[in-house]
Formats: C-alpha cells, sequence, structure tokens
C-alpha cells in the first residue's frame, strides 16, 4: 500500500506541473485577489472539480509536497485537495490564509518529516 504523500510524491514525478496562475496575478473572478504563490495543476490528473489537481509552487527548490491544503466550497458545492510543492511554512500560511480570503477555507495538513 502506498502511503498518502507518498502517492502524492508520485502523481507529481510523472506530471507536468502547469502554472497557469503565476505569483502576483488577480484571480479571474475576483480581481482584488491576487496569487501570492505560482498556481496550477497537475498536468494529466483530475481532482475534486474534474480539473487537474490543484497546486501551489513556492520558492523551497526541491522540497517536494511538503503539505496540502483540504477545500471545501460551498457555493460550488465541491471538496478538493491543493498540493503545496516546494513550500516553505509561511508561504504554506499565504496560501491557506488566500483562500480564507475567497471565503472558501482551508485545513492545512502539513507534511513531517518521513510520513506516508
Amino acid at each position: 500500500m502506498v502511503g498518502f504523500f507518498a502517492g502524492l510524491d508520485e502523481l507529481v514525478r510523472t506530471s507536468d506541473v502547469v502554472v497557469d496562475r503565476p505569483r502576483g496575478t488577480a484571480r479571474p473572478r475576483y480581481q482584488d485577489a491576487v496569487y501570492p504563490l505560482d498556481y496550477g495543476h497537475l498536468g494529466d490528473t483530475t481532482g475534486g472539480d474534474g480539473d487537474g489537481i490543484d497546486v501551489f509552487v513556492g520558492t523551497a527548490t526541491g522540497a517536494g509536497v511538503t503539505g496540502v491544503l483540504l477545500t471545501a466550497d460551498v457555493l460550488k458545492r465541491d471538496a478538493e485537495v491543493k498540493i503545496l510543492l516546494d513550500c516553505t511554512p509561511a508561504e504554506a500560511e499565504l496560501a491557506r490564509a488566500f483562500l480564507v480570503d475567497l471565503g472558501i477555507g482551508g485545513h492545512l495538513v502539513k507534511r513531517v518529516s518521513g510520513s506516508l
């Protein structure tokens, strides 16, 4: 059995990371909301909304999957996992706060060293 984070590592390793909203870009529907990190998805994957699995990409190059944000968007009536890739602890918090500001919220699950 593959552990949760090991499975995410494999998805990232075998997928293209597509950044379609670079850090500093305004969110299309909410122009006041500016992405604090690069944001996009993993190519050839399917997330909770039917699109690719969402990913926030930080600046800790080589750190890999550092955690996930679990979200529930009542207006869209969906729940998703957003991967935190190469994110420092401060960047993970920036991503979480961004989702809170959007009214989505997010529960941060940090990867603990050696966790599966």
